[in-house]
């Protein structure tokens, strides 16, 4: 093999650790890949961590010990994550979103694979240190920002569905209250998506109520699972009293201008 060069290293490097977020690479690994030193990858980390601090890109860790190495984490400064909600938030206060009950058209903006990314990383950055071994959502339209969650943090998707199917084998159901008329509905899950004694992050697009939320938090207590984390992209303000404790929300939905129809919709306070 023809020795590589150290742009060549660079160039491989932030496309593998960016590619794999929140998953830990050993030195020998990268020393065997390049043909180089240690010192030398060590170096070319320090360059890229450096680079990524200054162009506010996430974070190039080095992880000390037996198991350690070096890895990356999208972890946006608070600046840029106040940014990304700001524009994420103008786009949906544009005329023509409000819904029937209170609800706010989102689907076309959240299916969208850079804003996905984008609420991903926030959400993700909150929850590092709580170690999730999986993120949780119901189907069908908070799995986008659910799944790039997951990616983030280098997890497992698993979703909640309406009802089993057989395909899945057999599967826990529980019914919980949903909507604003409390009417009940029904979640399952099958029994091989998760083990007990795991940790979990429940991650949905949009909270009024609450309530299939705490449906998920009580099907997760069927599974001896342990709740790390509650978050959703949107909140509304009100009713204040939701059905589900601790919930972080990126956004806010204060309400809608009855003559325009636009949505009232800010970031949270933690992220102004």
């Amino acid at each position: 093999m023809d020795k590589i060069k150290r742009n060549e290293r660079l160039g491989a490097l932030t496309r593998i650790l960016t590619d794999t977020p929140n998953r830990i690479h050993t030195f020998s690994e990268f020393c065997e890949l390049f043909g180089a030193a240690k010192s030398s990858i060590s170096e070319d980390i320090d360059l890229l961590s450096a680079s990524f601090a200054r162009f506010d890109l996430g974070r190039i860790e080095t992880v000390a010990g037996a198991a350690g190495g070096v890895r990356y984490r999208a972890i946006p400064s608070p600046t840029r994550i106040r940014k990304m909600l700001e524009e994420v938030a103008g786009r949906m206060a544009e005329p023509g979103r409000m819904l029937p009950g209170g609800f706010l058209y989102t689907s076309d903006i959240t299916a969208q694979s850079s804003v996905a990314r984008q609420m991903g990383e926030i959400l993700a950055a909150q929850y590092y240190d709580s170690k999730p071994h999986f993120v949780l959502t119901m189907e069908t339209k908070g799995i986008p920002i659910a799944l790039m969650t997951a990616r983030m943090l280098d997890v497992p998707l698993v979703i909640a569905r309406r009802d089993s199917r057989a395909y899945e084998g057999s599967a826990v159901k529980i019914n919980y209250i949903a909507g604003g008329d409390d009417r009940i509905e029904t979640m399952a899950l099958t029994r091989r998506a998760v083990s007990s004694g795991q940790r979990a992050l429940i991650v949905d697009d949009f909270m009024k109520g609450g309530g299939t939320l705490q449906g998920m938090v009580d099907l997760m207590r069927e599974f001896q699972v342990e709740v790390v984390g509650v978050c959703v992209m949107i909140a509304t303000a009100r009713p204040e009293e939701k059905r589900v404790k601790n919930v972080r929300s990126l956004l806010i939905l204060e309400g809608f201008d009855p003559v325009t129809g636009c949505a009232n919709i800010h970031p949270a306070d933690e992220f102004r």
